[in-house]
């Protein structure tokens, strides 16, 4: 019996299509079908380790058990974090978000100290608030520049902050929480440098001197203090509170409702607590107000 050869442009055809079904997001009746939740992550601070463990992944393995499927760790990097999450490449600045192409949805959530920010509200949808959150300038401990006295005064602070950042060169990290425009670092008169590294690697940089200062979530700073106690200073603060959640592709609605379900019945039953403790035990200290809510 002989075969007949499919054509050229049937194989476009077919080619297009799969690649149009592996760009889509699934939600939650697809993961059940699949049987696997996939779990979009970076290593940072105390959120994803990179050996299996950390505040994040313990609650996203959780929450894979809650809604019955196993769990599948995806590691990505801050540059393709988004897109392997919604499918296409992304492109920003100033605040706006260009769409540069289709490619393969690698997860179907993201959760690794991932900060809410307003470019990318434009293109994931965030559970409830997972940890808070807020960005501090941090110093070496044998800096000659001191500490701000606290005026109550959120705003004030922020700009007596900004104030000591002139002329001294300033660690920053493109399109993440740490983006200087964020923050109109540009502003303040500093000399900004825009490292190419990992956000774990930022206070490593500022102990081995890439820069005077630098700006730092207040999660990672927590690591960095424990880590190296004695070898830092918190100099102010440089934004308002934020805060950090699990993000979704926008057409998840259902996952999305399904893990901030999850997230208030481990809220109430102290298991959510349990993790937290585990992994940024001095966080309650910081923001008693959001753990006690």
């Amino acid at each position: 019996m002989k075969i007949k050869a499919v054509s050229f442009p049937l194989l476009s055809v077919l080619f297009l299509v799969l690649f149009a079904v592996s760009a889509l997001a699934a939600d939650l009746p697809q993961i059940k079908e699949r049987g696997v939740l996939r779990h979009l992550g970076i290593p940072y601070a105390n959120f994803v380790s990179g050996s299996g463990d950390g505040m994040d992944v313990e609650l996203i393995q959780q929450f894979a058990a809650s809604i019955g499927v196993k769990y599948e760790y995806v590691m990505t990097d801050w540059g393709t974090v988004v897109q392997d999450l919604i499918g296409k490449k992304v492109k920003v600045a100033g605040g706006e978000v260009e769409f540069l192409g289709e490619v393969p949805v690698k997860g179907d959530l993201i959760a690794n100290g991932f900060t809410i920010l307003p470019w990318r509200e434009k293109v994931v949808a965030f559970s409830k608030n997972t940890f808070p959150s807020q960005v501090w300038l941090l110093a070496r401990a044998d800096s000659k520049i001191k500490p701000i006295k606290p005026t109550g005064n959120i705003q004030k602070d922020i700009a007596n902050t900004k104030l000591l950042m002139k002329g001294a060169g300033v660690l920053t990290l493109e399109n993440t929480c740490l983006d200087p425009t964020l923050y109109r670092l540009a502003e303040t008169g500093a000399k900004i440098i825009k490292m190419q590294v990992n956000l774990n690697e930022m206070a490593p940089a500022l102990l081995n001197k890439a820069g005077e200062l630098t700006i730092l979530d207040v999660p990672d700073a927590l690591v960095a203090l424990e880590k190296w106690p004695g070898r830092f200073k918190i100099i102010g603060p440089v934004s308002d509170k934020q805060f950090m959640a699990v993000g979704f592709p926008k057409e998840s609605n259902r996952l999305r409702e399904a893990f901030n379900a999850f997230l208030d019945k481990s809220q109430k039953d102290g298991s959510y607590m349990k993790i937290v403790k585990k992994y940024y035990p001095s966080a309650t200290r910081y923001f008693a107000e959001f753990f006690r809510k």
